[in-house]
């Protein structure tokens, strides 16, 4: 049985541990130990290291675990990562050694200018590209490119989990809700996600429905996003790459 367990990491970093009785698989280890901590407690042996984009706090722990462990590291061909082992691009296919199970690989440039998202076991590891009610900020790609690789994540089945590398959930719920101030369903989203992490839980993994009626980043065809989007850049606003444009240059502005 696969079991997906968050390690927290630095202040608000999730290094996702994808997990059976016996083998694990890290996605983006920013940091050895922690997931070190974990796989000797729980007598874990690693057999694959996946990684989103070349930002530290996401692969910072991944040559020291690598050497350690002597297993694979899959990294975006278009990012130099020095502990890639195989470098990975759209279509390609990871096996997960011991788990029985793989992933498919998408290009998801915008962020960075060659992050990778992996999908599979109905599952989405999407770095900081698709964030729990948001989204990356633009380092690398433009608002065309993040657009491009928010709708290939928005088109996955609505089912989805969406396992995300930070816990951002109820900051980007803030702004969230300046854009789509009607949005009951956003509303009844940062009621149940004030409580989870009143518990000390995580609020991820999210699902791509919820993520398509909630976050803004995914709702350029909605009418009252657009009026917003297009109020905030005093100009009517009609291509989903503006309005997206927008939204992330108003949720900028307020950071």
């Amino acid at each position: 049985m696969i079991e997906i367990i968050p390690i927290p990491a630095f202040e608000d970093n999730y290094i996702w541990l994808i997990r059976n009785a016996s083998f694990a698989a890290a996605v983006d280890p920013g940091d050895a130990d922690p997931v070190m901590e974990y796989l000797q407690q729980h007598n874990l042996r690693l057999t694959a290291i996946l990684i989103t984009h070349h930002h530290g706090d996401h692969c910072g722990g991944a040559e020291e675990l690598r050497r350690i462990y002597d297993c694979p590291v899959y990294g975006p061909r278009l990012e130099k990562i020095q502990a890639t082992t195989q470098t990975v691009a759209e279509n390609d296919i990871v096996s997960l050694p011991g788990l029985d199970t793989a992933f498919h690989v998408i290009d998801v440039p915008g962020h960075t200018r060659g992050h990778v998202a992996y999908y599979g076991i109905h599952s989405l590891f999407c770095g900081d590209t698709l964030f729990a009610c948001g989204c990356g900020r633009l380092f690398e790609g433009t608002p065309e490119q993040m657009q491009a690789s928010l709708a290939k994540l928005a088109a996955l089945p609505d089912e989805t989990r969406v396992f995300c590398a930070h816990e951002y959930t109820l900051a980007n719920i803030r702004f969230a809700r300046i854009a789509d101030p009607g949005n009951i369903t956003l509303q009844e989203r940062e009621i149940r996600e004030r409580q989870t992490r009143a518990q000390g839980l995580p609020t991820l993994p999210s699902t791509i429905a919820l993520e398509k009626n909630t976050n803004p980043f995914l709702r350029w065809d909605n009418s009252h996003l657009i009026a917003a989007a297009s109020q905030f850049a005093g100009r009517p606003l009609h291509s989903p790459a503006s309005i997206f444009a927008a939204i992330r240059q108003w949720k900028d502005k307020l950071d």
